[in-house]
């Protein structure tokens, strides 16, 4: 959640500081590039390859096997990432010419765009590594500190952006770069925070690099499909970037913004949960316990549901106060507010979609079943490309959100169809009437969010930020006194238990 909130923050800051002209266009581009490379080789091929492969050498050799393990994973990457790294800076201007091209038309915008891209390519390094630490912390059930990690990017992002955007002038660089900056400290910081605890577990560094052995080879051997078997929303998103290239000024940046606050729930419980997730399934696929897999990924599903169903609809009937509140001030304009809430809309259609994939898809490596992801996610990419093309001359930058949102459920009703026939049977019918419960606790939920924010509106008019926070508070409360009522109405299960949780800590 700090994690997740700070993103929120830093595109706060962001958007004061830059709104969503030429400049953020050009840094939303330039951080695509080893974003796109971190998210399918560092962290997503990381998460599906190496933690099911690391409890498996934890739970059956011990800990000083597991450790040699982890130091030719990280000696690895080293030698892996940083040969891209430099790759990448050397043809950068070929690089970024292929995917934003059309930035050529607005003078100095290509440029800058390659400018920014070799200053951040390092950033794919200390985000591999950071990812390494961040599985083997997993694997020994540490969660918190790991998933805390990302806040240090953010937070370096946030005070290089209020600290050197001033200087960069003077010399002699743009003020944008200081963001660049600020996204390479960002990605010591991750790295900086998981090391100590990584130690204290008993972890010691050594240089050591075995081709040859087997745990490595494994890793190496299942990240191939592993990259392409979550690569569908990277890969998606991606495409969006690059199409939206051509629609104009700012059209990059009102995506990038609305994805962002799209994927804070994906954050906060749909990565969260696929993460403690993948540990216990992993554990159980190694004991045969296909029993406890299949409960593992039903309680996994109901839970992730009862968080991103109504906040899915949440988004969408909140749209645009939410944005208002959260990014309109400095140079970010109400028409910028408007497009931004547009995209946001139609992104919040996939939310659901996202979240499964966070889950089902890492659970096929984890039972040994590399091949299955790799074609549904070719499959998706394709249905996305297409649905892009035909959506971006339709609706312009909207489509684009829509069209990826669509393939994202495409994506996960496949997996999800397919894991059922791996695993004969995920207790469907339970997750099925939960998910019955779910959608209509969130149906009237989101009613009277809108009839609250309608209401409001008229009896509590003026544009000043209190009012619009007041506003907004007022809806988000009311809805969840609604959706808290109609769960126990619906008796949820989930809901419930959940509920007697957090009474039983507040009681201690």
């Amino acid at each position: 959640m700090a994690s997740r909130i700070l993103g929120v923050v830093r595109e706060q800051v962001l958007a004061a500081l830059f709104g969503a002209g030429n400049a953020m266009d050009a840094y939303n581009v330039a951080f695509r590039i080893p974003n796109l490379v971190r998210d399918l080789f560092a962290e997503g091929a990381m998460s599906s390859a190496f933690v099911p492969t690391f409890t498996r050498t934890l739970t059956t050799s011990g800990k000083e096997t597991a450790w040699k393990l982890g130091n030719n994973i990280i000696n690895a990457l080293l030698v892996i990432t940083g040969l891209l790294v430099v790759l990448g800076i050397v043809f950068a201007p070929s690089i970024v010419t292929v995917f934003a091209g059309d930035y050529a038309s607005v003078p100095g915008k290509l440029e800058l765009t390659i400018l920014l891209t070799r200053i951040m390519l390092p950033f794919l390094t200390f985000v591999a590594l950071a990812a390494a630490l961040m599985g083997m912390l997993n694997s020994l059930h540490q969660f918190f500190i790991p998933a805390l990690s990302p806040a240090m990017f953010n937070v370096a992002t946030i005070i290089c952006a209020l600290t050197l955007v001033p200087v960069m002038p003077s010399l002699g660089l743009p003020p944008i770069a200081a963001i660049a900056i600020g996204t390479l400290v960002g990605g010591v910081a991750q790295l900086a925070l998981q090391w100590p605890l990584l130690r204290r577990q008993g972890f010691s560094y050594r240089p050591i690099l075995d081709w040859r052995d087997q745990g490595l080879r494994r890793v190496l051997t299942l990240m191939g499909p592993g990259t392409l078997g979550l690569a569908a929303t990277q890969v998606n998103v991606f495409v969006n970037t690059v199409l939206a290239t051509g629609e104009g000024s700012g059209a990059v940046s009102f995506l990038n913004y609305a994805f962002r606050l799209m994927y804070l729930p994906i954050g906060l419980f749909g990565v969260s949960i696929g993460t403690a997730t993948l540990p216990a399934v992993s554990r159980h696929a190694a004991e045969h316990n296909h029993a406890a897999v299949r409960s593992t990924i039903a309680d996994s599903m109901t839970l992730m549901m009862l968080l991103n169903v109504p906040a899915t609809i949440g988004l969408m009937v909140l749209a645009t106060p939410i944005v208002r509140v959260i990014f309109e001030r400095g140079a970010f304009t109400p028409d910028a507010t408007l497009a931004t809430a547009a995209a946001l809309r139609f992104y919040a259609v996939g939310l659901l979609g996202y979240s499964i994939v966070r889950i089902a898809s890492p659970t096929f490596y984890a039972i040994g079943e590399n091949r299955t992801p790799v074609k549904v996610s070719v499959a998706t990419v394709i249905v996305n490309a297409g649905l892009n093309i035909v959506l971006v001359r339709v609706m312009g930058f909207r489509g684009l959100a829509l069209g990826t949102s669509i393939a994202a459920l495409f994506n996960a009703a496949l997996l999800m169809i397919l894991l059922r026939r791996k695993l004969d049977g995920i207790e469907g019918p339970r997750i099925l009437a939960s998910f019955m419960r779910i959608l209509v606790a969130s149906a009237v939920m989101g009613a009277a969010a809108a009839g609250v924010d309608v209401a409001l509106g008229v009896w509590l008019p003026g544009a000043s930020l209190a009012l619009q926070i007041i506003r907004l508070a007022a809806a988000i409360g009311v809805a969840l006194g609604v959706l808290a009522a109609c769960a126990h109405l619906l008796r949820i299960k989930e809901f419930r238990q959940g509920v007697a949780l957090v009474m039983r800590r507040v009681r201690r």
